[in-house]
This record gives structure tokens, sequence and C-alpha cells, in this order.
């Protein structure tokens, strides 16, 4: 039975004593800078399933083996990113090793008596990157206002997503579920309540919350959801198959559990890159095929661990009555693209529509006040793209929760800071991840001031992350819920304001047939 930290044997740090063993963390202070601050108890490492390696490189998670004595959990897991990721948006460093399902907790009171509030973040990556041992998932804030925050790694890229004929699917959901239960089961010995606990996470993280929300296996296990700048990947079957032919020919194996179980890690992870590559160099095509097809390698609808599309989940999926907070910065893939002459000559309704837009969905973003005050076609393409891959789902779900008889209340916010235009090599929107150092109270982190300059406003991070900090203790954010996609919108900025029709772009982009329920 898990039990609550041991100090007297432990001098050095708490002792916690989980289902499969004991692990010893670190005290660490909440407030480094301060002589006087309280301590956080921090385990990095534990593992909650057994390593994915061997036979169980592509199967369901397993629980790890008991241990006798104390594990000592004072350093990050092995991650399963691999390698150098090279510059990223946030600094995500990889471990080597063998145990990549390990979690991370911060309490501020390890003990089944504390009954404190508890976050689980999913980080982001785009189902292929990532990981947990980032300076700016650090849980100090969090633990400093009374919630446990719980990290977590999972499968990535193909081994956890692609499609193996005799394997089970959706690997990396899997795990997150596997995830969730040792929650469940761990959670009350380092001082969380089992019963407040909130799902949350950013990109492919916050793509996985609306993911968790139709999976039947995770029935219970969460009691909201928090996702940020969601990253949908709707992969279809035959597509996902195709990619999996495709990756086997290139190794010269049969596309099944037999042949892609001989290939090693280092081989999968070359395949894969080559299978995830763009058709082609040309912007269009490129940005078309991320709007047609989402991301490439992600959760599917597989009919069974997955039985639902995103929005039919996040409306009527097994626990789609939590309450959801969904949120976006407002330019999300703005400097993505560089300038290309054949774009500007371009009429900018034909760039719309060689992206795959509708003739009239095409007609009323451009009528948009955003659309109307965008100069160049590569500016064009990035405001374009941003609504289509990540805001437009804000509204979508909106409508479609608020629509449902099952679903439970929805909240829409807007991250919308800009670095000050005079910082020197920091762009001057708000671009994806720029919200994330404010979520986790981290403006001091290495690499922040690339995405928030040199004076990053402290009381625009302690308004979201005491938004997310009080979702997770009372269900509510604080501001008022948002019934049919059209607000009210908290927009993060300075300074922190309400708005109607915060999403009237991105709105526009959403077919007559989603304002039905039939959609849903």
């Amino acid at each position: 039975m898990p039990t609550g930290p041991d100090r007297s044997s432990a001098p050095n740090g708490p002792v916690v004593r989980t289902a499969d063993g004991a692990v010893q963390g670190s005290w660490e202070p909440v407030d480094p800078d301060s002589a006087d601050s309280p301590s956080a108890a921090v385990f990095r490492g534990i593992p909650y399933a057994a390593a994915p390696i061997g036979t169980l490189r592509f199967a369901a998670p397993e629980r790890v083996e008991t241990w006798e004595g104390v594990r000592e959990a004072t350093a990050f897991g092995p991650t399963p990113q691999r390698g150098d990721t090279g510059i990223t948006l946030i600094p995500e460093h990889s471990v080597p090793g063998d145990d990549t399902l390990n979690v991370n907790v911060w309490s501020p009171s390890p003990g089944p008596a504390s009954k404190l509030p508890v976050v689980v973040w999913i980080h982001g990556g785009g189902f292929i990157s990532g990981s947990p041992a980032s300076p700016w998932y650090d849980g100090r804030a969090f633990a400093r206002d009374g919630v446990v925050l719980v990290t977590i790694s999972y499968r990535l890229g193909f081994i956890g997503f692609g499609r193996v004929e005799g394997a089970p699917a959706n690997r990396g959901v899997l795990d997150w579920v596997r995830a969730l239960e040792w929650v469940q089961q761990n959670i009350t010995a380092f001082g969380g309540d089992p019963d407040r606990v909130t799902v949350a996470g950013q990109s492919a993280g916050g793509g996985a919350v609306l993911t968790l929300l139709g999976v039947p296996s995770a029935q219970g296990l969460f009691r909201a959801g928090y996702a940020m700048s969601a990253a949908v990947a709707a992969p279809s079957p035959e597509a996902a198959a195709a990619r999996t032919r495709h990756l086997a020919r290139l190794a010269g194996v049969s596309p099944n559990l037999a042949g892609i179980s001989t290939l090693s890690e280092a081989r999968i992870l070359e395949l894969q890159r080559k299978i995830t590559a763009p058709a082609a160099p040309r912007i269009l095509r490129d940005v078309h095929g991320m709007l047609r097809d989402g991301l490439m390698i992600g959760p599917l609808v597989d009919g069974d661990i997955v039985p639902f599309a995103t929005v039919q989940a996040a409306a009527h999926g097994t626990n789609a009555h939590v309450p959801l907070a969904l949120s976006t910065t407002d330019d999300e893939l703005m400097g993505m693209f560089t300038p290309r002459p054949i774009l500007d000559r371009a009429p900018r309704r034909a760039v719309l529509r060689a992206l795959g837009a509708s003739a009239d969905a095409a007609d009323r973003w451009l009528a948009t006040p955003e659309a109307r005050a965008t100069t160049s076609s590569v500016a064009l393409v990035g405001r374009y793209a941003t609504d289509a891959v990540f805001r437009a789902w804000v509204p979508r779900i909106a409508r479609a929760r608020g629509a449902s008889a099952e679903a439970g209340a929805t909240w829409s916010s807007r991250f919308s800071f800009h670095a000050p235009v005079s910082e020197a090599g920091v762009p001057h929107f708000a671009g994806h991840c720029s919200d994330v150092p404010f979520v986790f109270d981290r403006l001091d982190a290495h690499g922040v001031e690339h995405v928030a300059g040199s004076a990053p406003p402290q009381a625009l991070a302690d308004a979201v992350h005491g938004a997310l900090a009080r979702f997770a203790c009372d269900g509510d954010p604080g501001w008022n819920a948002d019934h049919d996609g059209t607000g009210p919108t908290r927009v993060f900025d300075v300074p922190v304001r309400e708005q109607r029709g915060a999403y009237a772009s991105a709105e526009a982009l959403l077919e007559s047939s989603e304002h039905s329920t039939s959609e849903t």
C-alpha cells in the first residue's frame, strides 16, 4: 500500500512508498533566490511501466516489476526521444536508457493527509519528439500554489503510433492511460487527491488531452482537461497502413510485427524521418498536406482504443462530461514560412484555395479583419495555417460540446502577448510554445528570452499559471464558460481581458454543417 514520506529514514530526501516499491527524491526550494523559501518534494524518473524493449517495444505497457529497498529518484529517467534534436522552441533534453516510461512528481506536502489537486502534464513535440526533462516543465510553481504536478513520458513516433499489423494500435495512447492509472494508484502517497486529477498538455500534449476524452480505458482517470494549442493528428487507418508499408519497403522487411520487430530502434528512427518528410519542397503543397491530413504520425481512430475522431470524442466520448479548457496562441505558425516571389504574385483567394479552403470558407476568412490586415502573401499563409491547424479547433469543439447534453462546461482563452519589438532576435508575435513558460511560471528558465524577451511580465505569468492552478483546484479557470464558440474568451495579454468573438477569423473557416449537432 503506498504511503507518505519517511523523513526519519531519509535525512537527505523524502521517501515515498509506491505500489511498486519505495522511492527517494529530493527537497528543493520553491524559490531558489529566497533564503526563506519553502521546499517541495521532487521525485524524478519513477517508472510507471516496464521498459518497452524486446517483445514489449510494440506491445501495450506492462506493469513494472516491484523492487526491494529504496530506489533513487533524483534524476530524470530515460526519454523515448533520442539524440540531439538541435535547436527547438522548447529546450527538451534526451536522456539515454531503456526505462523510458516514467513520471516525475513535484509535491509541496507528500503524505495521504494532504489531498491536494493534481495536474498531469503531457508534453508536446508533434508526437515524434519532446521530453519531460525540460527546465520549462519544472513544477516548483505548482508546488508553491498547493498543486501536485506529474509530468510523464510516452512512446513517440512510429514506435508509439505507427500502425503495425499484429501489434496494438495507439501504443502511445496506452502509455498515457497507464501513466494515469499509476497516478490513481500512487498519487495519494505523494500528497495528491486521485479524485482531483486534471490532465493538461500543449501542442501534441493538448491533442492528447482531447484524444483522452474519447478513450474508454481512460474512464474515470481524470476529472478535467486543459488543452493548449492542441495539435490534432488525424491520419486515416489507410494512410497509416500505407506509411508502414513504405517504411517496411525501405527496410526490406515485411510490413507486420514480425518484420518490423527485426529493425533496431536507430533504424526505425532513421526511416521514420523519410516516411514523414514533405512530399515536395513547394510551400503550398507542404502546407496543404498538413492542413488536409494533420500530423503524419499520432493517435488514429482504430475503433477500439481510440473509437472516435476528435470532435465526437470531445462532445460524446467516455470522458466528455469533464470540464475542458481550450487555448491557443494568436500567431501559432506565423514566421514558419519564408518569402516566396510566386506567392506575392498569386491572388489571395487562389492561395487559400490551393491550401484546401472551400470557396465559401476562403471568402468568409478573407473578409475578417485579421485577414484584411495581413499585408504579405507569406504572412497570409502563416495566418491561415494558424487558424486552420490550431485556432479553429477552439470554436469547433466549444460548439460541439455546447450542443451536447453529455459534455461538460468549456472555457476558451487566447495567449496574445508579443515581446517588445526592440528585443533583438525575438519574434514580434505570440508564436507556438510562447505560452508554456507562462503557464509553468518559469520565466527565468533557459531559453525563455527567445520567445518572451528579456523582461517578460510576471503579472501575466501569474494570470496564465493561476488559471491552470485554479482549474485544477476548482474545475473553473476564473471566467465564464464558452457555450457556442463565440466566447467570452479570456485574452492573456497586458492587460488581461475578456473578449467575445476572439476566435472570429478561425470561426470563419468552419463550414455551415459544423453549426449543427449532426457533425458532433
